[in-house]
């Protein structure tokens, strides 16, 4: 079968690798229908993250169940599932606090697993999935073609947007400033609206990123950054700051422009992943009474809540899928996200 493979900075290609097999008992074979490129992907694309052995690579998608192991027990054959950006068997006491990205029998898409196998990369026309029954979301049928967008933001960015809304608190009235405009950020408008919040400022400088902000519920957009950029949120906000403001960058200067964009007694949540090396100023934040909650967002435990909006229509974070190729043009889906030509890239085996 073919399946996206990174052999070095810049160098995608889609090549054969061999099929994927039921090893483990707990696990699944699912034939991918659509997957994705993240923004996550892009750091080892660009060199950031150093790829020292070609791999598989890719951790959203969504499929049809092909077959399952004789351990599982819930999900079956022909079942259309949705798989988060990791594998969690769903029991383990993290799991059952909420926080299945820690889960002890978990693992990551293109690594070994800790049950004696390895879980596929994501971005292939079949996906061994280990776990199946903690880690695939089942999806009730029939499921129309135009609705495979939308679930797949469900996979990652539709959800992590929704975790930096939920750990920065935002409620009904709320002003929130959402710093970053990629698809997660994006999704976050979206989170931020449903939750209620009143006054949503999008800081963007690209106007079709702009448009889609407006679209999904941001009534303000600020292009300015730094101390400019604290400055309007300011004056959208009172004199004093938003309420809550979403970090979904993982920049020093994106956390940065966040705490200082918080008004006092306000709350930062963040779920950009970490590259550049952003920190804490304690100092200033306990000056201020600013905290900050987050992290790597346990999507699998949203799926539920946020699936019957995106079924009726409510929300539509399938919009942030710009651009659809072909699984064989892998290479042009990250060329165009890592020059900004796409906000997010679809991809049909």
């Amino acid at each position: 079968m073919l399946a996206t493979v990174i052999h070095a900075a810049r160098d995608i290609r889609v090549e054969e690798v061999p099929d994927p097999e039921l090893s483990t008992g707990g696990d699944a074979v699912v034939r991918v229908v659509a997957a994705c490129v993240c923004g996550s992907d892009l750091w080892p694309y660009r060199g950031v993250t150093p790829t020292h052995a070609p791999h598989r690579i890719g951790h959203e998608f969504v499929g049809v169940v092909e077959a399952v192991g004789p351990e599982v027990a819930v999900v079956k054959p022909g079942d259309f599932v949705i798989a988060p950006f990791y594998v969690c068997d769903g029991t383990c006491a993290n799991c059952r606090n909420g926080v299945s990205t820690s889960c002890l029998s978990g693992s990551w898409w293109g690594g070994e697993d800790k049950v004696g196998g390895v879980a596929d990369g994501g971005q292939g026309e079949r996906v061994r999935v280990p776990l199946a029954d903690g880690t695939l979301f089942v999806v009730p049928g029939p499921v129309a073609d135009d609705e495979v967008p939308g679930l797949l933001t469900l996979s990652d960015v539709m959800g992590t947007g929704h975790h930096a809304a939920v750990s920065a608190g935002v409620g009904p009235g709320d002003s929130v400033a959402v710093v970053g405009d990629g698809a997660v950020g994006l999704c976050a408008i979206i989170a931020a609206k449903r939750l209620g919040a009143t006054t949503i400022i999008a800081m963007s400088r690209h106007a079709d990123r702009q448009a889609l902000a407006r679209e999904f519920g941001a009534t303000h957009v600020v292009e300015e950054r730094g101390d400019e950029g604290v400055a309007r949120v300011k004056e959208l906000t009172g004199g004093i700051g938003a309420d809550r403001v979403l970090e979904c960058v993982g920049t020093k200067e994106s956390m940065d422009q966040a705490l200082r964009s918080t008004r006092p007694g306000g709350m930062v949540g963040y779920v950009g992943a970490p590259n550049g090396g952003p920190e804490l100023p304690v100092r200033p934040m306990f000056n201020r009474n600013v905290g900050v909650n987050g992290g790597v967002a346990p999507v699998r435990g949203y799926i539920g809540d946020l699936l019957p909006d995106v079924r009726s229509g409510a929300i539509r974070p399938g919009r942030v899928f710009d651009l659809e190729l072909p699984l064989a043009e892998a290479a042009e889906a990250y060329a165009a996200m890592d020059e900004r030509r796409a906000i997010k890239v679809l991809l049909r085996p």
